[in-house]
């Protein structure tokens, strides 16, 4: 795979991706990342750049949506309140020259130079990194064991656990039943994560999202949209 950014007046930057697996050239508008196209590798760039001038207007129709979600991400300083299921968040400046972190089982400490800017990319990086960190070691204490104590209570079989950074989806069931889990649901209440759980175990019976997969929720949640419309509520990319 194959990619270049290109800067195109009145848009900025794009992000240009070959895709052996693309039939077509597509675009998307991503926050934090800004406007992405994937093409097939058979496509020239400078057609794809030709396809992103036709979809002009499209894009600054729907720009404003995507800077009002930037808008809402996180800019951590020493004031910021954040917690992980197990872990509180807590910032501090030094005298020292460079960025100290550090995991405790109840804390994530950060550190950095009273001379830097807490705001810069470089901390901000840097902060994001640690708490990832302290979320992938929650996930892998916590998910695996309640994931075996929900699938036995309700009769569900599933393969094997994968525990991910991904940054659209807070769970999958694969075709052979082997379940991966964001590691972003350690910042999820108890109820929801267990949602989430009970969702993809159900997935080991009912592959879509048809009516038998919801009476299947439902019989085991009650009201399971609801939960679903709560999750949505909570954005991955967003702390």
């Amino acid at each position: 795979m194959s990619e270049k950014t290109i800067h195109i007046e009145g848009i900025g930057n794009v992000r240009f991706r070959k895709n052996i697996r693309s039939k077509n050239v597509s675009i998307a508008l991503r926050p934090q990342k800004g406007v992405m196209v994937t093409l097939p590798s058979f496509v020239s760039y400078g057609y794809a750049l030709k396809v992103v001038e036709q979809k002009r207007p499209w894009i600054k129709k729907h720009w404003p949506k995507i800077q009002a979600i930037e808008d809402k991400a996180t800019v951590f300083t020493e004031n910021t309140s954040f917690k992980t299921r197990a872990r509180l968040l807590k910032i501090t400046q030094n005298c020292n020259n460079h960025i100290k972190t550090k995991l405790t089982p109840n804390s994530i400490e950060i550190e950095y130079p009273e001379k830097l800017n807490i705001k810069s990319p470089e901390i901000q990086h840097i902060i994001k990194q640690t708490i990832i960190k302290a979320l992938r070691y929650e996930a892998k204490e916590y998910l695996p064991e309640r994931v075996k104590i929900l699938a036995q209570k309700y009769r569900f079989n599933y393969q094997k656990i994968y525990i991910k950074n991904n940054k659209t989806l807070w769970g999958s069931c694969s075709g052979v039943n082997n379940i991966n889990f964001n590691l972003h649901l350690m910042r999820l209440p108890d109820h929801l994560i267990d949602y989430v759980i009970i969702h993809e175990l159900c997935h080991t019976i009912e592959k879509n999202h048809g009516l038998a997969f919801w009476n299947l929720m439902d019989s085991i949640l009650g009201n399971a949209r609801s939960l679903s419309k709560e999750l949505k509520k909570y954005s991955i990319n967003i702390y």
